[in-house]
């Protein structure tokens, strides 16, 4: 076998070609990175013109320059244009047609600028975009929150620890939970986007330039607040990356709790809710069954979310500063994790505006497992003097005796928790039904029918600013 075949066997299979292909094959991003095309566009654009507003470039090859790029921009859109692997990425694929456009005018286009510092405002861009529909889509799940909790604010229902019923709370109450979660979730929005809302542009491969360029004014043209202030940090920065899938990540896992909860509650043996035909599917051999697959897969998903978070941060640990080939490694991961992350916060909305609350169900069960307990034990110390130790134990008492008798607490008679302690009175039984449970539990942010709608209206008033 000559060495050559013998070359080509090593590297085997797809790259039979040898080094080259395999050098192509791993260099290459644009498979990916074409998604960036508007925002390379309307940052080379930005950079065009302040290079002739500087004097840098002529006037004439300024215009030549944008209408160029211009025409780049519809053929891409149009699905007309031809992306090469062999010229890499993006910025050189738009380049290099742009040459064949314009002719020599192009090569002035790259002048005072490195491909660092265009892909780094690139991303940027590209990110800033995302997050803002990433707010969108939040406040459009906090609205269909805000309008179950406002519809079932009375609605009661067992409150959990360890998946045990713990005590009665109101469906409206449980919905507003996630309000606050995801309201959360929309606040990191915000704040990641005015932590990114600087442009690396000008910075060049490291150093900034010689060339009097004027870096606000690009900035400005971008829809930035100002410039990055280092450009060893502007061109190596990948923070506003990481913080996206970090908010995303988090974003997830409340999307994957809500699910799982769903996921329970559609069971018939709970039944609190019924999902629409649109959020379910049925089985191919059991007719009787609708299965919450949509929940499930939010559930799934949000896996695929924290891997790529984990993903970004290990390359990310061992990079000197400035710019290495490994920053390639970030785009598909954001890029993934920023289109799950849609597509569950749309599915989600969607599920939560389409499924109905079966209100007679959350009742039953909020009723059993003697779920007004801690009421009993309220009332024995606020109305009868004892300390919460004691009237802990002479609850406990009262939970044994109705489980001997397979009664709720309601139900036992008045002699004989009296029996327990003496100070009981009829006033007692005005507190261990649910209904009275929950509407007792008046303080801020608490269960009570009237605190959810306060803060059913706080929060509504708090979403129209956001």
């Amino acid at each position: 076998m000559s060495d050559k075949k013998a070359s080509n066997a090593m590297w085997g299979g797809r790259f039979a070609s040898g080094p080259a292909a395999i050098m192509e094959a791993i260099n290459a991003s644009i498979s990916f990175d074409k998604k960036l095309y508007a925002q390379d566009i309307a940052g080379s654009i930005a950079h065009s013109e302040m290079l002739a507003e500087q004097g840098i470039i002529s006037a004439a090859d300024q215009k030549q320059i944008a209408h160029g790029l211009n025409t780049i921009l519809s053929e891409i859109e149009s699905g007309t244009f031809e992306f090469s692997t062999r010229l890499e990425d993006i910025h050189m694929n738009v380049e290099a047609r742009l040459a064949e456009l314009i002719g020599p005018a192009a090569g002035r286009l790259h002048t005072a600028r490195s491909r660092n510092d265009q892909v780094a405002v690139d991303f940027r861009l590209w990110v800033k975009a995302e997050a803002l529909r990433t707010a969108e889509a939040l406040k459009k799940l906090i609205a269909a929150f805000l309008d179950k909790a406002e519809e079932h604010s009375e609605t009661v229902m067992p409150g959990f620890t360890h998946m045990q019923t713990a005590q009665p709370v109101t469906f409206g109450h449980h919905a507003m939970a996630y309000v606050e979660m995801f309201s959360r979730d929309l606040s990191r929005v915000r704040d990641a986007i005015e932590r990114m809302d600087e442009s690396p542009l000008g910075a060049a491969a490291l150093a900034g330039t010689g060339f009097p360029i004027d870096r606000h004014m690009t900035a400005k043209a971008l829809g930035f607040r100002e410039p990055t202030r280092n450009s060893l940090d502007s061109v190596s920065d990948r923070d506003f990356a990481l913080e996206f899938l970090s908010l995303a990540a988090i974003c997830a896992t409340h999307l994957s709790r809500l699910a799982e909860e769903i996921v329970i509650w559609s069971t018939p043996q709970f039944g609190f809710v019924r999902l629409s035909d649109s959020y379910s599917t049925g089985s191919s051999i059991m007719p009787q069954k609708k299965n919450p697959d949509a929940a499930e897969l939010i559930r799934a998903k949000t896996g695929r979310v924290n891997g790529h978070l984990i993903g970004l941060l290990t390359v990310m640990k061992g990079l000197p500063l400035t710019y290495s080939k490994d920053m390639q490694e970030d785009k598909e991961a954001v890029f993934d994790a920023a289109e799950t992350l849609e597509l569950m916060l749309a599915a989600m909305a969607g599920m939560v505006t389409d499924m109905s609350i079966n209100a007679e169900a959350m009742k039953r069960a909020a009723g059993s497992g003697y779920a007004t307990a801690t009421d009993l034990a309220d009332w024995l110390v606020r109305e009868a003097g004892l300390p919460f130790r004691e009237a802990h134990h002479v609850t406990g008492k009262a939970v044994a005796l109705a489980e001997a008798r397979k009664i709720g607490l309601e139900e036992l008679p008045l002699a004989e928790l009296q029996k327990l302690n003496a100070a009981i009175t009829a006033d007692v039984y005005s507190v261990l039904t649910v209904e009275k449970s929950v509407q007792s539990r008046t303080s801020f942010g608490g269960t009570a029918p009237e605190q959810v709608k306060k803060q059913v209206a706080y929060w509504r008033e708090r979403l129209a600013k956001a």
